[in-house]
Order: C-alpha cells, then sequence, then structure tokens
C-alpha cells in the first residue's frame, strides 16, 4: 500500500463547456447537473419522473388467441413463423426521459483567478471556486431538494429558471413567475407538453443575506448579498402546480447551508462509505484532475477513481427509480433511447454491485420499479400468451410495464426470461441479509404461475419447449429472430421455478421444481460452445454486444468451474468465440463479469482494457456508450464496479471464492467492506507476497472455500471474525 490514500472524489482546473462534462449530484429523485462557470453558472435540473407524453398505444399486444398457431409453427420448422407474430403497430419507444431546466446565475463579467472544480463523493457536494466567488450544490436524500449556496463579497447576481435546453420542442407552453418574499424570491417554471395536459414545474426560493433582491423578470437581481441559498424542487403533474404552496413547503426547510448538508450527509456518507477500494496506486497520479488521468487508461489510480466515480454515481441515481440509460441525469431533450429503463441487459448490468458493494438504497430502487409495474407485467402474460402469472417489458419508462416496445428485429414482446433477470438482485440481496422479503416471494410466485401455463409444449425427449424463444438482442444465424429454446430462456426457468420454490415450500414447490426439471439441457455445438439456442440446427451469430446465452454464467450459479466444469468449458470458449460488434461499454463489461467468473483474468483485463483505452469517459466520470465519447450512458460508470469486485471476491450462499481473476496489472490492493451472499462482510488485502481475508460474519454458517491453492470448508460463527492467509499467484 502507498502512503496515500484513493481518492473520494474528483476535480478539474475549468469549468465544463459541454453538459457531459458537468458534475453530477442527485438523490434518487432529483438530479443536479452541475458546469461551474463563476460568471455565468448553469445547473440543469432532472428528476427521474420527467418523461414526455407521445402518441404512443402502451397496451400490449393482444395475441394469446395466435399463439399455440405459432408454437405449431416453430416446432414444425418454420424459422420466420414469429416475424408476423404482432399486432401490426409499428415499432414505438417507451416516453423520453428529459430535462427540467436550467438555473442560471450569471454575475458582471470578470476574471475569477485561482479557480477550481470539484465533487465530493463522500458528500454528494458539487463545488466551484476562485478568487471572490464559491458555489456549492449538493441533493438532498433527507429532504429531497436541491441546495446551491453561492458566496462571495459584495455578490451581484442575476438568476432565472431557463427552459431552452438542446432539444426542448418548441411546443412547450412555458410560463414564468417570480415573486418577493422576505428571504429573497420565489421562481417557477412551468413547462406544459404539447398536446397534453401534464406539464413540470419547477420551483426555487432564494434566501439572500445581505444586500437587496428586485425582481427582473422572469428573474431576480441580487446586489451586494454575501450569500444566496437557493433551495429547488420539480414536479410533473397535471393541472396547474400549487406554486404558493410548493414555495411555502421550501421555506419550512429553510436553515443553514450546513445543517441542511449534515442532514443529508447522514444519510449519503454512510452508504457512500460502506465499501472502498485501493489499487496501491501512484500518490502523483491519484492528485491529477479526472481529465488528466483519463489520458492514463492503465492507470491504477484511475481504475480507483472510475470505481469511487460509478459507486458515487450509482448511488446517487437510485432512490425513486434504479439508474436509467444516462442514470439520472441528461441535459438534452432527445436523450439516446429515450432515456429508457432498458430490462433485457443494461438495467441489471448497472446495478450489478449493489449486494455485493453494500449498496441495499439500489436494490430498494430496483424493487420500487418492479412492484409498482407487476400489475403490467400481468397484463403482458394474459395479452401475449394467454397465461396467469407475469412477464416483464423489454424497456419502459418507468411509468408503463406495459410491453409495447417491439418490433420484427426486435421481437421484445416474446421474450419470457425479462421477470426472474429482473428479480434475481432482489434474491440476491435476500441471501445477503439472510432474509426472504415476502414481496420478493410473492413475485417469484408470480413467475412460476406463468411457466406452469406457458411451458406445454414437449420435444421428442419428452423436454419442456421454450417455445417461442427470444435471445435478446441476437437471431441465429439461419432463422429469425423469434424462436426456439434460447439459453437465456432455459436458463431462467429453471432459476425462477426452483427459486419460487425455495420461497414456498409445500405443494407448489414440489410442482415448480419438477417442471423446473423437465426443462431440457444446454447444448454445446460444433465449435465445442455452449450454443445461445438449444435447439439442434440453430447456428450461433457470434458478433454481437449481448451474452444473454452465459446467463448462466452470470449473473446465475447454474454453470461454474467448480459443479459443472464441463459446461463451464463450454461457456469459456462461448467468451472466446464472442465478438465485440459495435463497441458498446456494456457489451465489453458484460464479458469482464463472465470472464471473471470463469476465472480468467487475462480475458478480464483485456475486456477492462477495451473500455479503459477506448475514451468511453468523460470529464465528469460518467460514461459514454460508444468509444470516444459517443452517446451520453451511464452502463459504463456504473458495471465497473462490480467487475472489479467480480475479480476479487465472489461469494453464493454457501462458497467463497478469493481472487478468482486478478489481473496482473494489479498486484497489491485492498478492498474493504464487501458483502457476501452468506451474510458476511470481508476486508481483502493482497500482494505478491500474499493475501489477507477478514471475514466478519453475521450469521453461523459453514462455506466452502475455494483459492487458488484449493478448496476447503470453513466454519463461520456470527459474531467472530475468521481470518485466513493466502498465497496469490
Amino acid at each position: 500500500m502507498t502512503d496515500s490514500a484513493p481518492v473520494h472524489g474528483t476535480w478539474e482546473p475549468h469549468p465544463a463547456a459541454r453538459w457531459e462534462d458537468g458534475f453530477l449530484s442527485g438523490n434518487g429523485h432529483h438530479g443536479a447537473l452541475v458546469f461551474g462557470d463563476p460568471n455565468d453558472e448553469r445547473v440543469v435540473v432532472t428528476h427521474h419522473t420527467l418523461v414526455r407524453p407521445g402518441g404512443r398505444d402502451p397496451r400490449p399486444p393482444q395475441l394469446a388467441a395466435d399463439l399455440p398457431a405459432l408454437q405449431d409453427r416453430l416446432l414444425a420448422g418454420d424459422t420466420t413463423a414469429a416475424e408476423s407474430f404482432t399486432d401490426g403497430r409499428p415499432l414505438q419507444w417507451v416516453q423520453p426521459f428529459h430535462p427540467a431546466f436550467q438555473i442560471r446565475l450569471r454575475r458582471p463579467p470578470g476574471d475569477c483567478p485561482g479557480y477550481r472544480r470539484d465533487v465530493d463523493f463522500t458528500t454528494g457536494v458539487v463545488r466551484a471556486a476562485c478568487t471572490g466567488w464559491t458555489s456549492r450544490l449538493f441533493v438532498s436524500r433527507a429532504d429531497d431538494v436541491i441546495v446551491q449556496q453561492v458566496t462571495g463579497p459584495g455578490l451581484t447576481l442575476d438568476v432565472d429558471l431557463d427552459h431552452r435546453l438542446p432539444g426542448a420542442p418548441a411546443g412547450l407552453g412555458v410560463g414564468h413567475g417570480a415573486v418577493l418574499t422576505p428571504e429573497g424570491a420565489l421562481l417557477s417554471l412551468r413547462a406544459r407538453y404539447p398536446g397534453s395536459d401534464l406539464a413540470c414545474t419547477g420551483v426555487t426560493l432564494l434566501a439572500v443575506t445581505g444586500g437587496t433582491t428586485t425582481l427582473t423578470p422572469p428573474g431576480a437581481h441580487v446586489e451586494g448579498a454575501r450569500s444566496v441559498l437557493l433551495l429547488t424542487r420539480v414536479h410533473r403533474h397535471t393541472g396547474e402546480l400549487d406554486v404558493v404552496e410548493e414555495g411555502r413547503a421550501l421555506r419550512d426547510l429553510l436553515t443553514e447551508y450546513d445543517e441542511l448538508l449534515d442532514r443529508h450527509a447522514a444519510l449519503h456518507r454512510t452508504a457512500y462509505e460502506r465499501v472502498t477500494l485501493d489499487l496501491a496506486a501512484d500518490p502523483a497520479e491519484r492528485a491529477l484532475p479526472g481529465s488528466e488521468l483519463l489520458k492514463r487508461p492503465r492507470s491504477a489510480a484511475l481504475l480507483e477513481r472510475l470505481f469511487a466515480a460509478g459507486r458515487y454515481h450509482l448511488l446517487s441515481a437510485s432512490g425513486l427509480f434504479p439508474p436509467r440509460l444516462t442514470g439520472l441525469w441528461t441535459g438534452d431533450w432527445n436523450t439516446a433511447w429515450s432515456g429508457a429503463f432498458t430490462n433485457d441487459a443494461n438495467l441489471n448490468l448497472q446495478t450489478a454491485s449493489a449486494a455485493a458493494a453494500a449498496l441495499p438504497e439500489v436494490t430498494e430502487a430496483h424493487a420500487n420499479l418492479i412492484r409498482r409495474q407487476l400489475p403490467d407485467w400481468r397484463d403482458n402474460a394474459r395479452a401475449v400468451f394467454g397465461t396467469r402469472g407475469a412477464v416483464a417489458p423489454g424497456h419502459t419508462d418507468g411509468e408503463s410495464g406495459h410491453s409495447y416496445h417491439f418490433s420484427r428485429e426486435y421481437p421484445l414482446h416474446l421474450w419470457t426470461a425479462g421477470a426472474d433477470w429482473l428479480l434475481k438482485p432482489l434474491v440476491d440481496h435476500d441471501e445477503t441479509h439472510g432474509t426472504r422479503d415476502p414481496r420478493t416471494a410473492a413475485a417469484l410466485a408470480e413467475v412460476a404461475r406463468f411457466y406452469e401455463d406457458f411451458l406445454t409444449r414437449t420435444d421428442e425427449n419428452g423436454h419442456l419447449v421454450v417455445v417461442p424463444s427470444y435471445s435478446p438482442e441476437n437471431r441465429p444465424a439461419n432463422a429469425s429472430w423469434g424462436t426456439l429454446n434460447a439459453a437465456m430462456d432455459l436458463s431462467a426457468a429453471r432459476h425462477a421455478l426452483s427459486t419460487a420454490a425455495a420461497y414456498h415450500p409445500g405443494p407448489d414447490a414440489d410442482r415448480w421444481q419438477a417442471l423446473a426439471d423437465r426443462l431440457p439441457p444446454h447444448r454445446i455445438n460444433d465449435d465445442g460452445a455452449l450454443a445461445e439456442w438449444a435447439w439442434p440446427g440453430l447456428e450461433d451469430s457470434y458478433d454481437h454486444r449481448h451474452l444473454s446465452h452465459l446467463y448462466g454464467v452470470w449473473p446465475l450459479d447454474e454453470i461454474t468451474p467448480y459443479d459443472t466444469p464441463d459446461l463451464a468449458a463450454a461457456a469459456h470458449r462461448a467468451l472466446e468465440l464472442r465478438g465485440a460488434e459495435n463497441d458498446s461499454a456494456h457489451g465489453h463489461l458484460h464479458h469482464a463479469l463472465i470472464a471473471a467468473r470463469l476465472r480468467d483474468g487475462d480475458r478480464v483485463a483485456h475486456a477492462l482494457g477495451q473500455v479503459l483505452d477506448g475514451d468511453f469517459f468523460h470529464a465528469s466520470l460518467m460514461s459514454a456508450h460508444y468509444p470516444k465519447r459517443d452517446v451520453y450512458n451511464a452502463d459504463a460508470a456504473h458495471t465497473l464496479p462490480a467487475v472489479l469486485i467480480e475479480m476479487l471476491v465472489q461469494s453464493t450462499p454457501h462458497r467463497l471464492v478469493l481472487l478468482p481473476a486478478l489481473p496482473t496489472a494489479y498486484p497489491s490492493g485492498a478492498l474493504r467492506g464487501v458483502r457476501t451472499r452468506f451474510g458476511a462482510e470481508i476486508d481483502l488485502t493482497w500482494s505478491p507476497d500474499g493475501a489477507t481475508a477478514v471475514i466478519r460474519p453475521g450469521r453461523t454458517h459453514r462455506v466452502e472455500l475455494r483459492t487458488s491453492s484449493g478448496t476447503e470448508s470453513l466454519h463461520l460463527v456470527a459474531g467472530e471474525d475468521h481470518v485466513l492467509t493466502l498465497r496469490t499467484w
């Protein structure tokens, strides 16, 4: 270890010129994207509920009556039968996520020497300062409000709320309000969506210390103040928001900045500091601004900072909902892929570290999304498949959980694995905490009931057939997208039925487990690889960004080097053959997660290197979907911590694997506070001379330990630390 410590924040010597480089703060409801310009400070305000209504048809397609005929055709060898299994509507995206407005604070032009902007991950405070001016902002987890304070001698500021952001529709019905108050002023901005009775309204209370405040509609002018404190909230609503009442609510919160910060930090800091990573980086590199560190893509200091930033941004984006494709932030109304929750890969990848990285706040946000949408999942099952139970959609905007985003090339309404995939993090949470949430149990039962009704067809060997079946977002080389026995569908059905049985002992469990046992095994193709489709004759398409067929390796424990070595070898071969297609960040890091489970440290390092070398990260340390910072997207930023944890510590309810896939580039380090699925907390340190793991069990349990030295059994006693010493190479 070095004498210095990893940096829990990042900084820049210049204001952000692009919104993508703005530093971020959030509480899982409100978000703030901060430019840090002392002469024209801009804070873009976002909220998880802000999606633009449009002329979509949100109903799931009513196809159940035609399902038996489709199944007959697919089983008879008609490889394109599913292409016409729709209700004829064109592809329609979910409602797009958008920013609310920007708070603008203009000063008279002038030099501002000694400039620096930074973000403190431990508190969520974004700060910008120079001689004579300081701005500090955070989004309170305690009070659900954006708090900004500007200080300086004799402050002169023009403050207004500005809706003019890139892509804002011309037809917005914009209305401003500005009134003087005893504290200073109350500003409001209403933006009514074109052709809709829905609107979003932001309200900002200015509390001015010293000086004078006058109205300069649509904003306010502050002259000669010592400080200005701004409290901001935004609401999406029908009709008109009562701005006076909202102003009163903000006034009730009004107190000193430090008191507001203390209430927030007590919640945020506690969550953020649970887990830390130290890669023994060069102290000089740790001191660099983020933009300079990004020019050293193989630096241990960069990986430390990206781990810290990833946990910070993931926590900050999670509350009302888990993170969207853009987390909780965007500065543009034209958000790529609607800024949706994309369920067939991205959402679970982004939240992959939640259990191990001790962020139950993230899992609860994920659970919030699922619980709100379960009634819609039931509609999907009835409408498309004519069954009981629940089927999750491939995309959602947070409002509707109906399957209405589908087309010939993306028949996401046929994807039956989604509910198990989305419920898996909730099961991981239960295992980690030694509980079984009755709400998770109820949802698992719904998925099991779906499979009871859906899995009715059998093959010549008496195995059940998943028909129709879909492997997101790929197709066989010799067939269409909707087909039979996708590997992900088989793994998901097996896991969902078995897990539901474990949560519901009794007659239901016996029936569900028996159904799981009738599913076919995975198929190994002529290349020795685990086939993406287990139906004979379907040929693999290797060059694709998704790795859905390796769901059994990660996040499931169905295929492991320890329990199923032959299948693990076939899965490894499938990983070797997989291309990167369009170089999407989620594809590379999904690859790394699977490689870590298969104990391939070199492949983990290569996949990480594709992202680190590919210029995927903005100066904000938020990421992009493609290389060269193309398309703002949170996949890489939020998934990277999970990759680093998986290469160091893996666990199941009955197994602990230490240092399974450590790249040689990181010979020394420490991972502290990581949680296991058998209820223990672990501090792991390693160096070329060896490694030490301190295990702090929360419950008495016997687990199998796997290391490079072999296998042994550990008897862990609740409350008694267990110290392990092992070789690293």
